[in-house]
């Protein structure tokens, strides 16, 4: 699907949570203001999976060395923003496990929606190469960028 002139494309992995037409724009919009926020100009190709706990799980363990689940997973093609450069950018991959998007927002207190706008926003940043494990100067600015962002989108808290 196009959004600012972005190819966003989703797959869905599991069948435990429904998948909407309305889930499917919440998606494209919280990647795209992402992009637009961070005034990424080029035009960017970023693919997202849904999928469950048990999906995530094992992605977690073959990827990072975590046997559990976890929310999202992001797999940025690029490892530096220099290298960011060309007309056409496929950005990388986020997987979200929506079954964990909704006990999360159940635990926090907040709409399933705002969850799942939330790891996109915060998949979409890693993407481009915030990273929040790195200090907490790092991890203050990449959390005011995802609120900032998700005000803008109607998610905040």
């Amino acid at each position: 699907m196009k959004k600012n002139g972005h190819d966003i494309f989703i797959t869905n992995d599991q069948k435990k949570i429904e998948y909407t037409k309305e889930l499917r724009y919440l998606i494209v919009n919280a990647v795209a203001a992402a992009l637009k926020y961070e005034k990424f100009d080029t035009r960017a190709e970023v693919s997202v999976t849904l999928c469950d706990n048990e999906r995530i799980r094992k992605l977690n363990k073959e990827y990072r060395n975590i046997d559990r689940p976890t929310d999202v997973l992001s797999f940025p093609l690029f490892d530096d923003e220099d290298d960011i450069e060309e007309e056409s950018m496929p950005l990388g991959d986020i997987v979200i496990s929506l079954e964990k998007a909704k006990e999360q927002s159940e635990l926090y207190g907040h709409s399933f929606e705002r969850e799942v706008g939330f790891l996109c926003v915060h998949s979409v940043l890693h993407l481009l190469g915030y990273d929040h494990e790195e200090g907490e100067a790092e991890k203050s600015e990449m959390f005011a960028k995802q609120s900032e962002i998700l005000s803008l989108i109607g998610l905040e808290r």
